[in-house]
């Protein structure tokens, strides 16, 4: 009995049977996938063709695994799956032309089937080198066989026509057709993932103007809040100050501190923020330190200090930046001479005059600028005042007052201005009297009584300019008491202490008011006669 009558012939199981070597088995894996999930376009579904109805998929289609056992025959499990195939597809290149198993499945597939399309897809090589033998022999009549070829070769069909060609060797759709119908699928199917695409381009718009809304919406409430911190920061602060109110001024820092807690990231504030909370820990560790609370003022300073000098070191010539480490090292330095330590406190002194002098080099018509400079030369002037300072300072007393009355003639009308240059004079009488220069130490008190005065006048209920009246009243009169004036010191020390007493009154939590109320009690020194 001939092989082939040995073998069934059962009804089609697969519409074809992929032959390949397996050298080539990369390419069979990828060429069978997309035979089989391949949507044939629905317009030619139905039709009939000489390979009859046309499906909707080409599947299932054959393709062996496994290499063939080494036999003299192929495998029972090929020869039945050969036998209900309704085509052969072989994939030719030079190791396919080689195969022993090639030529066999060929061939058997010929005799069982000898009118059903062979498909050959030339990988790689030419016809003559890779086409299999039993592709090309002769049959019955002695007629060369012609399969249906398609090129996979770059410079010929190449993959996406060639395997239209087996797509339309398979179902007996002509070629012409198939590759319509095709490029119309695929128009369709560009136009609607274009149309995807615009949706989708809309909507990450639309999403994008919300987002960038919410941004400007958050950036606003942003602003508005911090701006009322800048508020209470700057005139709600100093009118505080100016009713003497440290028990609110304390609420108000404690406020302002706790919106910057509940941010979550500290580090993705803007740097406008975290200078602002900077002079917020300032203010608070200024308060601290005006109820008696000197640690606390300096660990809030210190903590200031640390995020004022990253952000100089970032930027070490931006002015806005050089004055907040210039302020952070004025305050760490003031809360350390405030505990009697004035030789601890003068690198930060002798810092916060060499910050203020590069503001002034790079400004120099910025009259703030300038205040600045006389704030730190007057820091190191009362360290030259100081007991336990260095008298060598003390020529810093001059200089301050000099610049100050520079800052004054570039803002004759500035409250501050005017208020500091009252201080500048007692400070310098401090330094003259030092110096045994009485008469002329008493010439620059007056200068400060009178300008206190003068502020007072302006604004009587101001817990500042009191202040600063009733600090020029006692000097002077102590002044006065040492130069032999008793009669008179006693009566500016009076009215001295009567105001005093009122502020304290108005702020019975003011510890430099307790300070000063304890001084007053205190003896005059020795003088001559009146």
């Amino acid at each position: 009995m001939r092989q082939e009558d040995a073998i069934a012939a059962p009804q089609d199981r697969y519409r074809a049977f992929l032959s390949y070597s397996h050298a080539d088995e990369r390419e069979a894996g990828r060429l069978h996938r997309w035979l089989e999930n391949y949507r044939i376009p629905a317009r030619l579904v139905g039709s009939e063709t000489p390979c009859g109805r046309v499906p909707r998929r080409l599947a299932p289609i054959f393709r062996d695994r496994a290499e063939l056992p080494a036999a003299s025959s192929l495998d029972s499990e090929v020869e039945k799956a050969l036998a209900g195939s309704g085509a052969l597809l072989v994939l030719c290149s030079p190791e396919a032309a080689a195969s022993r198993w090639v030529n066999a499945e060929i061939a058997l597939f010929r005799r069982l089937h000898p009118e059903r399309p062979v498909i050959a897809a030339l990988l790689r090589g030419e016809p003559s080198e890779s086409f299999p033998a039993a592709l090309v022999m002769p049959g019955s009549d002695g007629k060369v066989r012609e399969p249906i070829a398609a090129d996979f070769r770059p410079d010929k069909d190449g993959r996406q026509l060639a395997r239209l060609k087996i797509l339309a060797g398979l179902s007996g759709v002509a070629l012409d057709e198939i590759i319509q119908r095709d490029a119309q699928r695929r128009l369709r199917r560009v136009i609607s993932i274009t149309a995807l695409a615009c949706v989708l381009a809309l909507v990450m718009g639309l999403m994008l103007v919300f987002a960038i809304r919410a941004q400007r919406e958050a950036d606003e409430q942003r602003r508005q809040a911090e701006g009322l911190i800048e508020f209470m920061l700057t005139d709600l602060r100093e009118r505080l100050k100016g009713v003497g109110r440290l028990d609110v001024l304390e609420t108000v820092n404690a406020r302002a501190l706790d919106y910057y807690a509940e941010q979550a990231d500290l580090d993705a504030l803007p740097v406008d923020s975290l200078e602002r909370r900077a002079r917020i820990l300032h203010a608070m560790g200024e308060d601290d330190h005006r109820r008696g609370d000197v640690e606390g003022a300096v660990a809030k300073f210190q903590e200031a200090s640390r995020a004022t000098a990253a952000l100089l070191a970032a930027a070490p010539d931006d002015p806005v930046r050089i004055y907040g480490q210039a302020q952070s090292e004025f305050w760490v330095g003031y809360a350390i001479f405030m505990r009697k330590k004035p030789l601890q406190a003068l690198p930060h002194f002798a810092a916060y005059k060499a910050l203020s002098q590069k503001l002034v080099q790079l400004e120099p018509n910025n009259p703030e600028y300038r205040h600045e400079l006389a704030y730190a030369q007057g820091n190191l002037c009362s360290v030259g005042l100081d007991e336990a300072g260095n008298p060598d300072l003390l020529p810093e007393c001059h200089e301050a007052l000099e610049t100050l009355l520079r800052v004054h003639a570039m803002q004759p009308d500035n409250p501050e201005v005017t208020r500091d240059l009252a201080n500048r004079y007692a400070w310098y009488a401090d330094a003259l009297l030092r110096q045994g220069r009485e008469e002329e130490a008493l010439a620059q008190r007056q200068k400060q009584l009178a300008i206190s005065r003068d502020l007072l006048d302006t604004d009587p209920k101001n817990a500042t300019y009191r202040q600063a009246w009733m600090l020029a009243m006692n000097s002077t009169s102590r002044l006065r008491h040492a130069m032999g004036f008793r009669a008179m010191a006693q009566r500016m020390r009076s009215r001295a202490q009567e105001e005093l007493d009122r502020l304290i009154a108005s702020d019975p939590e003011n510890h430099d008011w307790k300070v000063w109320k304890k001084r007053f009690s205190e003896p005059w020194p020795q003088a001559g006669s009146d």
